[in-house]
């Protein structure tokens, strides 16, 4: 997508010219409107193909984006899903928090299916912040501490880390590549913070402490990767027109100020996220795509309104294959759920959706859509944020025939049942918002692209 320029020069009365106002390249966001796995990985690496360059904005490596190229299957977690594309610079941004040997483990798993250089192809912001082993330990600990009130999280230590980010006390990319002495002794008050906050006075320093000598390792391995991000997006926002993608990850409804709080991540995964993630300002973002799958699913706990644990929820589990692809667990499964859908777009904008796994309710007689929320036997017209009300909706469905036909094969609008075309036209006059993408399987020729 080529940068669009503005022209605003202005003579005041002395004939003195106003500085042109120059708004620099847009860029194309892809976030996820549910509560993750929607497929944002696929639609990233369809527009990744001609991309320039493909960033990550926030989370870290507990999220998982799976793409299929040429029969082979990658999963990525830190590493932009732009990555597969020799010809795109993958971008790491300051709101990301890196776990460092995660990062290079997975790599080397997708080096041994096929991905190549791609050292070459990182640039990571130096301003991203450090996930250390004791952060993780930590992670787990809390979980176990929390006991009933578990909030699922992956123990990949996210959490503590932007807990450290928010106290002061965290650890940068910038740190670690300076003087690493200061960066051997800081990781010992990160720790001793997070024991304090955590009140976990059992586990000692020695269990978890940060390893220094490791990360010195690595301190090398990402040095030649590492630049100022803010400068680096600067430039490639004012550059030559540039095709600048965004990849989120998460979605919506784990956002930590507009999910399903507590139990959501711990960064903002809503098009805000984009912005502070990687240091642009908001007259810079253009189309914000959203990823919607054809039904929702979730993992882990927390409501889910249009959850089906019946026959239902089992067939869309196991024809979706729906296991998390960063922790393995078994996703719940529900109908559609358009409340969401809009919350999701109030907040996010998008300009088109992408509607995925249609396929997955290929062999259904009848699909529900949920349309609305009742709270005591009322309509309300907004997404409660309180989880006790979230529990105590009752869901109003829309009821649709089935086309109880292959779609797997289509590859155009018009290859896909008239019933299938009534579903899509149904979401997006309900949403407000046109279907751009129709995914009918995993590779990349499974996306129908309607305009």
């Amino acid at each position: 997508m080529s940068g669009t320029r503005s022209s605003n020069d202005r003579s005041t009365a002395g004939g003195h010219k106003r500085p042109r106002h120059d708004l620099g390249n847009k860029v194309i966001v892809v976030l996820g409107a549910q509560w993750g796995d929607e497929g944002k990985g696929k639609v990233v690496d369809m527009l990744a193909t001609d991309a320039d360059i493909v960033c990550r904005c926030q989370g870290g490596n507990n999220a998982g984006h799976t793409i299929v190229v040429e029969g082979k299957e990658y999963d990525f977690h830190l590493l932009p899903s732009g990555i597969i594309n020799p010809k795109a610079i993958s971008f790491i941004g300051n709101g990301v928090v890196i776990h460092l040997p995660g990062l290079f483990e997975e790599a080397e798993k997708n080096e041994k299916k096929g991905l190549k250089d791609w050292e070459d192809r990182l640039i990571i912001s130096d301003r991203a912040h450090i996930v250390c082993d004791f952060h993780q330990a930590v992670d787990g600990l809390q979980e176990v501490q929390r006991q009933a009130q578990s909030i699922g999280t992956t123990k990949k230590g996210i959490g503590p880390t932007y807990s450290s980010k928010a106290s002061r006390t965290g650890l940068r990319v910038c740190d670690l590549l300076s003087d690493f002495d200061e960066f051997s002794s800081r990781s010992g008050i990160t720790f001793y913070f997070l024991v304090i906050f955590s009140l976990l006075f059992s586990y000692t320093k020695n269990h978890c402490m940060a390893k220094p000598h490791i990360h010195s390792i690595y301190a090398e391995k990402i040095r030649p990767m590492v630049r100022d991000g803010v400068y680096f997006m600067y430039e490639a926002l004012h550059s030559s027109s540039k095709k600048i993608l965004v990849e989120g990850a998460n979605a919506a409804l784990l956002d930590i100020d507009f999910g399903t709080y507590p139990f959501v991540t711990s960064s903002n995964c809503t098009v805000g996220g984009v912005c502070t993630g990687l240091g642009i300002p908001p007259q810079n973002i253009g189309e914000v795509y959203g990823v919607v799958k054809a039904y929702t699913t979730r993992v882990g706990i927390g409501a889910f309104p249009t959850e089906q644990i019946n026959d239902i929820g089992v067939l869309l589990q196991t024809r979706g294959h729906e296991w998390g692809v960063t922790t393995g667990r078994k996703r719940r499964c529900g109908w559609l759920d358009l409340v969401i859908l809009r919350y999701a777009h109030m907040i996010n904008g998008f300009t088109a959706l992408a509607l995925t796994k249609l396929d997955i309710l290929d062999t259904l007689d009848e699909i529900k859509i949920g349309v609305a929320y009742r709270l005591n036997g009322k309509r309300i017209p907004y997404f409660p944020a309180n989880q006790e009300i979230l529990q105590k909706i009752e869901v109003e469905y829309e009821v649709m025939p089935g086309w109880k036909s292959d779609t797997t094969g289509a590859r155009k609008w018009e290859d896909l049942p008239a019933k299938a075309q009534n579903y899509i036209r149904f979401v997006e006059n309900h949403i407000g918002v046109p279907v751009k993408w129709v995914g009918v399987g995993k590779s990349r020729e499974s996306m129908i692209e309607l305009f």
